[in-house]
């Protein structure tokens, strides 16, 4: 496989200066970051002659996304290189230069075959893993599963999958309270594979028992799964107060009310929540009927639903969308926005050594958006522009 994201050749060692960096320490107004490479090789200094001039922009870590299924009218779950392909490249252009590639639920040996394709690109740099989400849900919460195919979470059938990901594997989600559920975690846990509790009709108690098995995400919090009751918590309440659990919100203004991922945010605090898309193939796209593994599913207005039933299934947000929102609808500071869709999902990752936070030595992935709208305007991908780097002249010599 010899795949690759192409992108815009742009100047080796270069500066940008002026821009307002937001680093982990803080925002920081008129700031200059050095490109070496694939690398930033540094922060400050004065301007020099031939630096690009962003005055006026915000420059904030490229995002990096937990759960995404496709985009640009391509699915992950297709299991063709080429759709994977620009899936991701649809999301690298709205600001995703670290991605993980979810899959829907199917038959185990069709996510086996689809799990070996999406290795072969994680081997060449486009992904950053492998996300399965189903077949071991609830059939109470299935949203856009199809239930015919979900299966119990036998630890058996969760290791054929691990396996066939090739060491890529990065997130299951599961029900813990169906039959093998909590074995299943302590495997994964021991694997180094994240356990996600999602798609769940598990009571408060049994998500406890998850997280001490070894669960540490919250597979799209609130959505498909039993909602808070005075003498009921569910596992909302358990994800939410327990500091071992990383909580996924889709803040596209549909999955969630603002107030909701305001009290996410309160509970928790950005340093516990992943913004993410779970976007499916519309992503990108405009209305239509799209593929989700194998259900239809129809676009309307910018919201996924089922043909069959209404469900919502998944999202066509993309992580500009949900960090534009995140500051303006939600007042959250530049610094909390950048944490929760850069930071916490790296750390959680274990990529926070190379992505998530703008630093010399790490990946020159950034994200460029105006100051004034937070729309975004360019992104850099290792130290390549991917687009709007033509639009920064450089600095005249005094």
């Amino acid at each position: 496989m010899t795949a690759r994201i192409q992108s815009a050749a742009s100047p080796r060692g270069t500066a940008l200066s002026g821009a307002r960096l937001v680093l982990p320490g803080g925002a920081v107004d008129g700031g200059r970051l050095s490109v070496e490479g694939t690398r930033i090789a540094g922060l400050g200094g004065a301007t020099e002659p031939g630096d690009l001039d962003l005055t006026g922009y915000t420059v904030v870590p490229g995002f990096v996304d937990l759960h995404v299924h496709g985009g640009g009218g391509a699915s992950y779950a297709s299991g063709i290189a080429e759709e994977a392909l620009r899936a991701a490249r649809t999301h690298l252009e709205h600001g995703t230069t670290t991605t993980i590639a979810s899959t829907v639920t199917g038959e185990i040996d069709d996510l086996a075959r689809q799990a070996h394709v999406l290795s072969e690109l994680v081997e060449d740099g486009v992904l950053a893993g492998i996300h399965f989400e189903g077949p071991f849900i609830s059939h109470h919460r299935c949203g856009a599963h199809r239930p015919d195919l979900l299966r119990d979470p036998d630890p058996a059938l969760v290791r054929k999958l691990v396996d066939a990901a090739r060491g890529h594997a990065r997130m299951v989600t599961l029900a813990p309270e169906l039959p093998g559920g909590l074995d299943s975690v302590r495997m994964l846990a021991d694997l180094g594979v994240i356990a996600a509790v999602g798609h769940t009709d598990s009571d408060y108690a049994k998500t406890l028992e998850a997280i001490d098995a070894g669960a540490t995400v919250a597979t799209h919090l609130f959505n498909a799964m039993p909602g808070i009751a005075h003498r009921a918590p569910g596992p909302i309440v358990a994800l939410l107060e327990d500091e071992r659990v990383t909580v996924e919100l889709i803040n596209d203004g549909v999955h969630l009310h603002p107030s909701v991922l305001d009290l996410a945010y309160t509970t928790a605090g950005a340093s516990r929540v992943a913004l993410i898309t779970d976007a499916m193939g519309a992503a990108g796209m405009g209305d239509g009927l799209y593929p989700l593994g194998p259900l239809q599913v129809e676009v309307k207005d910018g919201v996924a639903r089922l043909v069959e039933g209404g469900a919502i299934a998944g999202s066509t947000l993309t992580l500009d969308v949900a960090f534009k929102r995140a500051v303006t609808v939600n007042g959250l500071t530049l610094g909390q926005a950048v944490e929760s869709l850069c930071a916490v999902p790296a750390r959680l990752l274990g990529l926070a050594d190379t992505v998530g936070s703008l630093e010399p030595g790490k990946n020159a992935d950034l994200v460029v958006v105006d100051s004034a709208g937070h729309d975004l305007v360019a992104v850099m991908r290792r130290g390549e522009w991917i687009l709007g780097g033509e639009r920064f002249a450089p600095v005249k010599p005094a």
